[in-house]
């Protein structure tokens, strides 16, 4: 599709290059006199001050929009889509609790296709407002809920990887989504068959956790991913979310299975003592949520198959899960990355769960607490995000050739957020002044402020201002 090229005018604030999480502060890329042009194809053919843009360029129609900002995208690791209206559920206690007397029923409405396309419209809408411009969505059991889903993020004009939630065991409120493992496998087979590798959309294997499947389960998954990841297949799932001892989620995992590690559950190791049952789930195209609790072998292990992590701290602080170490995680080698983990997570904008982020590793014990520098902040909403999805090469930054996907951000349409970066103290050398505008924008960005999304040079939504 050919669009009206077009050059955006705002501060521009992206992370530059490929570097690793611990270089993000400096491939930090700051413009506040930014010109980003965007092609007819939807790719950026300059990024970089207004006074130097190309002669070439000079004629492209204008959308200036200073003195606001324009950002990369949000990319969110880890939605649940079936639980579009379980934000802010009250179960009575942690995940397995919460599980069973909230999610496993509510994701159960979903059979009904009239109420799973409402669903899929608000869930659109929600990223949209969001300035979600890509995401790792956990799917629904049923898949009419899945074809309403792709269908309604391909006409909002949003990335979406997913894939159906598959469970083949659990307690009587997750009856309606049991199937036997014959039946996941056809169904994920049809899945990747209607949806996988088209423009905006892409399939994963994505059974809910180990403890939603058994051995045979885990054996059939991994022949299908032997067969599939070749053609670019995702798998997605939990990993070590959460500890309560003796009764929660690891515990529970390591007992059914009689392994050493959670991660070996999805590494082929799930027969007892870690016995290999089957082929590998883990690689480059393997994103695993939480990961609060991993051992150094499994983070290890997660690092060497290219396995990433998507970290959802606001879901953390709302089911008691704890938090994953920030310095032990990184120093692993391992890519993390944002997510919101909606429903646990009860925030849909990626920066809200970077608020989070930087307070809940501000208050991890003694050494390892880490004050996050903002540069860190956005590289895990954004670019890390694409390097998790194996799409870096796509989007995620302002690097010319990529995709253009990218927010403009109106901080006039936020009362709090234009008083916040209009009358705030900044430092009087640059690179210190550019870290606490960055920080703030971050901290006090709100929806009502993202007032233009942009995927692939294709504007998706927009609000007058």
């Amino acid at each position: 599709m050919a669009h009206t090229p077009t050059v955006y005018r705002g501060h521009i604030f992206d992370i530059a290059g490929a570097p690793s999480a611990s270089g993000a502060i400096d491939a930090l890329r700051s413009i506040p006199d930014g010109a980003l042009a965007v092609g007819p194809d939807g790719k950026i053919a300059y990024c970089g001050s207004a006074g130097t843009l190309p002669d070439e360029l000079a004629d492209w129609t204008v959308a200036d929009h200073r003195p606001g900002f324009l950002i990369p995208g949000f990319v969110d690791t880890h939605i649940h889509f079936p639980q579009t209206y379980c934000v802010d559920s009250f179960g009575g206690g942690q995940l397995l609790e919460w599980l069973t007397q909230c999610i496993f029923p509510a994701e159960s409405r979903y059979a009904d296709t009239d109420f799973a396309e409402q669903a899929a419209i608000e869930f659109c809408s929600r990223r949209l407002a969001s300035g979600t411009t890509a995401a790792m969505v956990f799917g629904s059991a049923f898949p009419t809920a899945q074809d309403a889903l792709f269908s309604q993020s391909e006409a909002a004009g949003l990335r979406t990887i997913s894939g159906r939630g598959i469970q083949t065991v659990g307690p009587q409120s997750a009856h309606a989504l049991l199937t036997t493992t014959a039946e996941a496998i056809e169904l994920c087979r049809k899945e990747i068959s209607d949806w996988h590798g088209r423009h905006l959309s892409d399939v994963a294997l994505v059974p809910r956790f180990s403890l939603s499947v058994d051995t045979a389960t885990l054996a059939a998954l991994g022949e299908l991913y032997s067969e599939v990841r070749g053609d670019g297949v995702y798998f997605h799932s939990h990993l070590n979310e959460n500890a309560r001892p003796g009764t929660g989620e690891v515990d529970a995992t390591l007992t059914a299975y009689g392994v050493r590690s959670y991660l070996d559950t999805y590494d082929g190791r799930f027969l007892p003592g870690s016995a290999i049952g089957g082929p590998t789930l883990l690689g480059r195209r393997s994103i695993l949520a939480h990961a609060v609790h991993c051992g150094d072998d499994e983070l290890a292990r997660m690092a060497e198959t290219g396995t990433s992590i998507a970290h959802c701290p606001t879901s953390q602080l709302f089911l008691g899960s704890g938090t994953m170490p920030w310095r032990r995680t990184h120093n692993s080698g391992v890519t993390v990355a944002l997510g919101t983990d909606v429903g646990a997570g009860d925030e849909w904008l990626l920066s809200r769960v970077a608020n989070d982020c930087f307070k809940v590793h501000m208050s991890e014990p003694g050494d390892a607490a880490v004050s996050l520098h903002p540069a860190e902040l956005l590289f895990a909403a954004t670019l890390a995000g694409a390097r998790a999805l194996d799409r870096e090469n796509t989007f995620g930054n302002f690097d010319i050739g990529k995709d253009a996907d990218l927010l403009v951000i109106a901080p006039d349409n936020s009362p709090a957020l234009a008083a916040a970066l209009t009358n705030a103290e900044r430092a009087e050398d640059d690179e210190s002044a550019t870290a606490q505008t960055l920080f703030t924008l971050l901290m006090r960005l709100r929806e009502e402020a993202i007032s233009t999304v942009i995927v692939a040079g294709r504007v998706v939504s927009a609000v007058p201002h």
